[in-house]
């Protein structure tokens, strides 16, 4: 079955928001970590059913600087696990959704993920994830 795997809020200031959702909230901060993939720093914080990472661009050129131009901080995907990563985008594609990546993308903990573009989405960004086996 599909489960919630995070929400993921840009933010221009990942200093600057840890105090809120840390020390405010109260949500434990598991990690803090550059992705180089991806041109982010971001902060994880595990819950309950999934987790929220807050997520700063490195690189004024990457997709998410430009998202955070376009639109200002605040959700920027929702991610969704999937068991056969493969199989759910190959299915969306002949649906018609438009895909981002239509073949998986890997992060560096071999976990295996894809975006699915906001126009086939109502408007909202999600990513697909399947995790690496023993994972």
């Amino acid at each position: 079955m599909p489960r919630l795997n995070h929400v993921a809020i840009v933010v221009e200031d990942l200093e600057a928001a840890l105090p809120f959702f840390r020390d405010l909230l109260g949500l434990p901060l598991a990690r803090v970590a550059d992705v180089p993939a991806e041109q982010v720093r971001v902060a994880f914080f595990p819950m309950e059913g999934g987790e929220i990472e807050l997520v700063q661009p490195t690189d004024p050129e990457s997709g998410v600087a430009k998202f955070l131009a376009r639109r200002g901080p605040g959700l920027h995907h929702i991610c969704v696990e999937v068991e056969d990563l493969d199989g759910t985008l190959k299915r969306l594609k002949e649906a018609g959704v438009q895909l981002i990546h239509e073949s998986p993308l890997v992060g560096s903990d071999g976990t295996r993920y894809a975006f699915i573009h906001p126009r086939s989405a109502f408007g909202v960004l999600v990513e697909l994830y399947e995790r690496a086996s023993g994972s």
